[in-house]
C-alpha cells in the first residue's frame, strides 16, 4: 500500500518530544529525505491522464494549508490530470459551498483539505451520494476513501509529555482551544488532557483561550498581553496550542513583557515559529513539522490508484512521519529540509 508508515513511532514512545532527534540534534533519516520520498511517490503509480480532480481547501492563510493546496495541484498535473481548485478563505460556509459546486462539475474525484466536521459533513455526504470518490487531508470522515495525515495522537501526546516534563510536572499553563471541530486540533487537545491525567500537578488556567483563523497572531498577542497583566509573574509556566499561529503572537507578548520561565509548544513549523525557536532569547520552545510534500503526494497517489481500479491498494488512512523541532536541532532541520 502507498500508506506512508510512521516509521519513527517506536522512537516516540519515550517520554520527551526531544528524544526522536537525539542529543546531537540530528534529523531522522525519514525526515531528511522527505523531499526525495515525495518525488518518488509522484514518479510511481498510474497516470491521471483524462481525469479531473476537484480540490477544496478550507484556507491558505497559514503556510501548512497553502503549501499542501499548491502541491496537490502540482502533483495532479504532474500525473497528467486536470485540476479544479477552490479555497474558502477560512469561511466554513464558503467551504461547504465550494464542495457543493465541485459536485455539480462532476470531477472524477474530490480532495478536501481540512474543515469543520459539524458544518462540512452534510456536504461530504452529498459527495458520497453523487458517487464521486472523496479523499481528505487532515479530515477524518466516514465518507472519505482515504485520509492523509500525521499521526496526531502521537504528535499530541508527545508534545504534551514534553511540556509536562519541561515544567517538572508542576505549574499552570494557558491553552488555546478554539477549534474542537477540526480533527487535528481536537485530537491534539484530547491528547493534552489525557497526558495531564498523569501530571496532576499541572493545571490548565480557566477559561481556556479561544484562537481564531483570521488575524490570529495579533489576536493571540492581545489575549496573552491581557493574561500577563492579570496573572502575576511566575504563575504561568507554559502556553499550548494545536498550531503555531497563535503562539507566534503569544511569543511576541511573552518576550515583549520580559516574562521568563514560560515555554511555548505548538505544531506546524510555520516559518515565523521557526525563526522564534532559532532565537535563543525567545520563549518558543518546540514545534512539529508535517512534511507537506509527502502529504500531498500520498493523497494524489491514492486518488490515482483508486481511479485506476486498484482500490485494494488504498488504505483508509495514510500517515506521514512528523518532524520534531527544538531549539537544539532547528538549524539542522531547516538546513536539511530547506524550510
Amino acid at each position: 500500500m502507498l500508506t506512508v508508515v510512521l516509521a519513527g513511532s517506536a522512537a516516540l514512545t519515550g517520554c520527551s518530544l526531544k528524544e526522536p532527534v537525539g542529543q546531537s540534534g540530528a534529523v531522522p533519516a525519514a525526515a531528511a529525505s522527505s523531499g526525495g520520498a515525495a518525488e518518488a511517490i509522484v514518479a510511481e503509480g498510474p497516470s491521471l491522464e483524462g481525469k479531473t480532480v476537484g480540490i477544496a481547501a478550507k484556507d491558505i492563510l497559514h503556510d501548512y494549508s497553502r503549501v499542501i493546496y499548491e502541491q496537490l495541484q502540482d502533483d495532479v498535473e504532474a500525473r497528467g490530470g486536470t485540476v479544479i481548485a477552490t479555497q474558502a478563505e477560512a469561511q466554513d460556509s464558503k467551504h461547504v459551498t465550494d464542495v457543493e459546486n465541485l459536485i455539480a462539475q462532476r470531477p472524477d474525484a474530490i480532495i478536501v483539505v481540512l474543515g469543520d466536521a459539524q458544518t462540512l459533513t452534510p456536504a461530504l455526504k452529498k459527495v458520497d451520494e453523487a458517487g464521486i470518490p472523496l479523499f481528505t487531508v487532515d479530515f477524518q470522515t466516514e465518507y472519505s476513501v482515504n485520509n492523509v495525515t500525521s499521526d496526531n495522537w502521537n504528535v499530541g501526546t508527545t508534545l504534551a509529555r514534553t511540556l509536562a516534563e519541561d515544567t517538572g510536572g508542576e505549574g499552570k499553563i494557558l491553552a488555546f482551544n478554539g477549534f474542537p471541530g477540526v480533527a487535528p486540533c481536537r485530537i491534539r487537545y484530547n491528547s493534552l488532557q489525557l497526558v495531564l491525567e498523569d501530571y496532576p500537578g499541572i493545571e490548565i488556567i480557566e477559561p481556556e483561550l479561544q484562537d481564531k483563523y483570521e488575524g490570529t497572531i495579533e489576536d493571540a498577542r492581545r489575549q496573552i498581553d491581557d493574561q500577563l497583566r492579570r496573572i502575576p509573574d511566575g504563575e504561568v509556566d507554559a502556553i499550548w496550542s494545536c498550531w503555531d499561529m497563535p503562539l507566534i503572537g503569544a511569543a511576541q507578548a511573552v518576550d515583549g513583557a520580559g516574562r521568563e520561565g514560560i515555554g511555548l509548544y505548538g505544531v506546524d513549523a510555520e516559518p515565523g515559529a521557526l525563526d522564534l525557536i532559532a532565537d535563543p532569547e525567545s520563549s518558543y520552545e518546540l514545534t512539529v513539522a508535517q512534511p507537506t510534500d509527502e502529504i500531498a503526494a500520498s493523497s494524489v497517489s491514492n486518488v490515482a490508484l483508486f481511479l485506476d481500479g486498484r482500490e485494494d491498494e488504498v488504505s483508509t488512512t495514510s500517515y506521514v512521519d512528523p518532524i520534531f523541532i527544538t531549539k537544539e536541532n532547528v538549524g539542522q532541520v531547516r538546513s536539511d529540509l530547506g524550510i
